[in-house]
């Protein structure tokens, strides 16, 4: 926690603001990771992934930095537009889009878009047209599936091809009249392994060969996310990654770099953001033999904390007793939903002298808490953000 975040805090309960769960973000942590991944990759652009963090503090303060933007949505789109940025720094990065969704994007003047069939290939050429757009100002990059091992949160098969099928799905742009750009990947959320752009990088230098040999020119790698932020675990930092990302693009593209791009979102601002929640209940599922205590939060999965589930996200717990003595803890949220349990699989230690109305801080909260949630479900409203 920043000393920031810390006299926010202290200042809420001061002045007798405490109207549920919030979450408290440093701007300057924002600022310092930015730095942190320009440097490590200089030659890299940076595009911030706007789902993690969508604040329009956060953007601007990123869009002023220079940073381009990753969006997943007309509406991202626009955000990042009205943070700063111009459309030539804006991907539409989602692989799944409306065609009347494509279509508005290239008004407003995006130029950079995702796909992994030829089917969207389709829908970006019969929406080039619609816009009244020259079709080969439209630049397109293909998404291959990688198999995160290594990642905390891997990502399923739902976005991406075979190395294999890009190569056609290039070609089908190509003949479209499209740009076929190149070729992108994602290693897994909160990714571990700094080997892990390897492999992917491995098959992406075949695919550009491929295309090569069809009279298509490649020219970028879009090296996806999964940059961490601290949880339990202590993570590599920034730099490692950088290293290890240069060592492999050096292996398996040699002299003929590529331009590349990264996509950050919870390295960016995971660690810049705290939760503050409440302890509603303690109570037993059996007699007072049992040592395994529930502990309920006015926050759960539904209120900002969905990465919880599969319990394959555990956030750091600080509280006011971490000096007494600890004890297994299922943790759950407030709803009267059963899927609302945070951490039973393993439980989570707590202090055994941990009460109602004790405040709990949940670290590492900058990233998907905020908007990755229910709007009002069971009539909680949702998790308030403040940008400091």
């Amino acid at each position: 926690m920043t000393d920031r975040i810390r006299d926010f805090l202290r200042a809420r309960r001061d002045m007798g603001q405490d109207e549920g769960p919030v979450m408290v973000l440093d701007l300057e942590v924002v600022r310092d990771n930015y730095t942190a991944f320009a440097r490590a990759l200089p030659d890299t652009r940076v595009f911030y992934a706007v789902k993690a963090n969508p604040a329009p503090e956060v953007l601007r303060l990123l869009a002023e930095m220079g940073s381009c933007f990753d969006t997943a949505s007309v509406v991202e789109v626009e955000m990042a537009l009205a943070a700063g940025a111009t459309a030539d720094r804006v991907s539409f990065g989602n692989t799944i889009k409306k065609e009347r969704c494509i279509t508005r994007a290239l008004k407003l003047g995006v130029r950079l878009f995702a796909v992994d069939c030829e089917a969207e290939v389709e829908k970006i050429a019969r929406a080039a047209e619609a816009a009244g757009v020259e079709a080969g100002d439209v630049q397109v990059f293909c998404r291959i599936l990688c198999d995160g091992a290594g990642a905390e949160w891997p990502l399923s098969r739902k976005f991406g091809c075979v190395p294999e099928m890009a190569v056609d799905v290039l070609e089908h742009a190509y003949r479209q009249g499209l740009t076929a750009y190149g070729v992108s990947f994602h290693v897994g959320s909160q990714q571990g392994n700094t080997g892990a752009w390897d492999g992917a990088l491995a098959s992406a230098a075949m695919i550009f060969a491929e295309c090569a040999q069809r009279g298509i020119s490649l020219q970028m790698v879009n090296l996806g996310g999964g940059f961490p932020t601290k949880y339990l675990k202590a993570v590599p930092g920034v730099e490692s990654y950088g290293d290890a990302i240069f060592r492999a693009l050096t292996k398996h593209f040699g002299n003929r770099m590529p331009e590349t791009i990264i996509e950050p979102g919870r390295g960016m601002v995971g660690n810049a953001g705290m939760i503050e929640a409440e302890v509603v209940l303690v109570s037993r599922k059996s007699d007072a033999e049992d040592e395994v205590r529930w502990v309920y939060l006015d926050i759960g999965k539904f209120g900002g904390l969905a990465e919880t589930m599969d319990e394959s996200i555990r956030y750091a717990i600080r509280t006011e007793h971490d000096e007494d003595r600890m004890a297994p803890c299922v943790l759950a949220g407030p709803t009267c939903d059963s899927a609302d349990v945070l951490y039973e699989k393993v439980p989570y230690p707590l202090p055994v002298s941990l009460s109602i109305g004790d405040k709990v801080l949940i670290e590492g909260a900058g990233a998907y808490t905020t908007t990755y949630a229910a709007v009002a479900f069971n009539g909680f409203p949702p998790l308030q953000q403040y940008v400091i």
